[in-house]
């Protein structure tokens, strides 16, 4: 296949805006499958995860290949529930480009804000699609000004629809200029084109006017035809919202709606069109590890060999899937891979092309592809695999902290291994999951994005990996750090096994707002050999994770070294190391310890005659009401509480709401908690 022929698109949105129905009408227009299954009926062939189709929410991206005029699209639904950010992170970090499916009721919705500032941070070109145009509410120039606002992009309308909510009855396409209907009787398979109405023809040139000028002011020349009042060629205007919309210029608009099976294959279109292929986007930058230099990587078949390992799944037959995107060269079934960060070479047993949770093999993957590696055994998410010719590491993945924890114990002794194991399968699958032993209590503690992140995962491990646990109520994961600066003078001085370990040190301490846990070393080398540094660095690292008064985690804490008092008589690595536990600790004891609890941002969608009670039993678990807006059919509260209180909260909004309000949270900061450990 061609570079030019590819596509590598996601699909993004709020939770509930239509992803996954929208995906599964594209598989059945592109002939992939031959039947609409319903996510209501726990059919969609993208949702396969048995709790998928029971919870009626997208948990796992799904990827897909499918083809559409000859172009082969390779498609990944990703989730839009907030707990499941780390699932879209890590698609769009290998997409070409993404369409962005908007509510035509809600507009930007807040986990919407969210997947759209990641794909800013990647770069990700994208198309928006504003769904659900049937509904009562439906506004498609609203949701353009929402987009506008929100995230100071340019909207240009590429359609605009024909009625709205019970009267929608299809697309006017601004380029061809032409009304576009679809037949209910065979699934909207059938394009019923016609003229455009009278009554909607100066519409239909006024968008198509303002939709010109958009796409001009970024091209001089097409600005001087413009204006000139000469006719622009269709396939000049094609070209250049491409390029506008691969230089991320301007967003080009579609609506219709999945649901109702109604211009699914215009949006089609739309991506082959409009959105990159491989070769078009910037080239990958990697760092060389030998040369210790930043290098772009073009995208060539002929390249060396080089890969990113972005998401890793568990198969009970195949073991670990490593989903791959291949950015330089080719890679063979049966070759030898070399995994750079691991230093390690592993075989590539099969390689394997997926739809959802089924698969063909391939017998090679090339530059600008998406497959799946079996038989990588030492491979994590984030791993470059390529050639040890050019040991590159490609950029890694950064994932959010987790924030609430429970304790999980095993109902029987013979289940311990099997739950260790399992959590092991589970972490290497999702980078947001942790799990780790409590010094204090002997617990294991299991921590993730929110309590919907942690009761997916429990009810995996009981029905998916057989493991009988029992899970204890959710815990918030706290923080320590310091609130002013402060210096300390440690001496290590103990005679052990006969000999003098001494060791001094000066160390000082002070807040780092925001900018994590850092540690320099004002000392010079002079005879001090290296691994006294070492040892020093070791023990003030080790430090930040075992805290200051209660034994959570430090963050934001800045150290320096100061003064280093050393004798090569009664020096040793050990006393240097020890001395550098004692002094941090003691020098945090004297800086104003406080104990710090994440917050988080609160977005509640409720109809208006509920507005007030959603908003007082916010207040009422702490939390502070910051701005609310309103949209046609409801209003969105935007608030900040402590994530402590909210545990429960969605039982008591839909009491107080009759089950109509929603909201959606994600984690905002850490602030001092008052009253430390004590108030709850």
């Amino acid at each position: 296949m061609q570079l030019s022929k590819m596509r590598n698109i996601g699909i993004m949105a709020h939770i509930d805006a239509g992803k996954t129905t929208t995906t599964e009408r594209i598989l059945y227009y592109t002939g992939k499958i031959h039947k609409i299954g319903e996510i209501d009926d726990g059919a969609a062939t993208m949702d396969w995860m048995q709790q998928e189709q029971d919870r009626g929410i997208t948990i796992q991206s799904a990827a897909t290949t499918t083809y559409w005029k000859d172009y082969q699209i390779n498609i990944i639904d990703t989730p839009g529930h907030v707990d499941f950010t780390a699932e879209v992170e890590r698609s769009l970090r290998v997409l070409d480009g993404a369409v962005a499916i908007l509510c035509a009721v809600g507009g930007v919705q807040p986990q919407t804000e969210t997947v759209w500032k990641q794909a800013d941070e990647y770069n990700v070109p994208r198309i928006c699609f504003v769904n659900k145009m049937d509904r009562m509410g439906a506004d498609f120039f609203g949701a353009m000004d929402d987009v506008h606002e929100k995230f100071g992009a340019t909207p240009v309308a590429l359609q605009i629809p024909i009625g709205k909510e019970n009267n929608f009855e299809g697309i006017i396409d601004l380029i061809k200029m032409k009304e576009y209907r679809f037949d209910p009787n065979d699934e909207g398979e059938t394009i019923i084109e016609s003229e455009i109405a009278p009554t909607r023809l100066d519409d239909a040139k006024l968008w198509r006017d303002k939709m010109i000028d958009t796409v001009a002011s970024f091209n001089d020349e097409l600005a001087e035809l413009y204006l000139m009042g000469e006719e622009i060629s269709n396939e000049k205007l094609v070209s250049e919202i491409r390029r506008g919309t691969i230089e991320r210029d301007f967003v080009p608009f579609l609506c219709g709606s999945a649901r109702k099976n109604t211009a699914v294959q215009p949006l089609i279109d739309a991506v082959v069109a409009y959105l990159p292929s491989p070769d078009e986007v910037p080239p990958a930058k990697a760092f060389h590890v030998k040369k210790e230099t930043e290098i772009e990587i073009p995208c060539s078949p002929s390249g060396t060999p080089c890969g990113l390992v972005f998401k890793i799944q568990y198969d009970k037959e195949m073991g670990s899937l490593c989903y791959v995107r291949m950015y330089s060269g080719k890679i063979k079934a049966g070759e030898q891979v070399f995994n750079v960060g691991k230093k390690k070479r592993e075989r590539v047993n099969r390689i394997l092309r997926m739809h959802s949770n089924k698969s063909e093999a391939m017998d090679c993957v090339e530059a600008g592809d998406i497959a799946v590696f079996i038989g990588l055994k030492l491979a994590q998410t984030g791993d470059t695999v390529g050639s040890e010719g050019m040991p590159v590491l490609l950029e890694n993945l950064h994932f959010p902290e987790p924030v609430i924890s429970v304790s999980i114990e095993p109902e029987t002794l013979s289940d311990r291994d099997k739950l260790k194991e399992t959590l092991e399968i589970l972490s290497k699958e999702d980078p947001t999951f942790t799990s780790k032993d409590d010094a204090e209590t002997g617990q294991l503690i299991i921590s993730g994005m929110g309590e919907l992140h942690l009761d997916v995962l429990v009810t995996r491990m009981k029905d998916d990996f057989k493991v009988n646990a029992r899970v204890g109520n959710p815990q918030v994961t706290y923080r320590e750090s310091i609130t002013c600066a402060n210096d300390h003078t440690e001496v290590f001085d103990k005679v052990i096994g006969g000999k003098q370990n001494y060791a001094k040190i000066t160390l000082h301490v002070e807040p780092n707002q925001n900018s994590g846990n850092t540690y320099t070393c004002n000392v010079k080398k002079g005879d001090i050999p290296g691994e006294i540094f070492d040892s020093i660095q070791s023990g003030i690292t080790n430090s930040f994770g075992s805290g200051i008064q209660y034994g959570y985690p430090c963050c934001d804490i800045a150290v320096t070294v100061t003064s280093i008092e050393y004798d090569p008589l009664t020096a040793s690595t050990f006393a240097f190391e020890a001395c550098a536990v004692q002094a941090f600790d003691e020098a945090c004891r004297k800086s104003g310890p406080e104990l710090l609890e994440p917050v988080m941002n609160v977005d509640i969608l409720s109809p208006v005659e509920f507005v007030g009670d959603a908003m007082s039993l916010v207040i009422q678990r702490g939390g502070i009401i910051q701005s609310q807006e309103s949209k046609p059919s409801t209003e969105v509260i935007h608030a900040q509480s402590p994530m402590a209180k909210m545990f429960g909260f969605s039982t008591s909004l839909r009491s107080v709401t009759q089950g109509r309000a929603s909201f959606g949270m994600e984690f905002s900061h850490f602030q001092i908690k008052p009253g430390g450990l004590n108030n709850f």
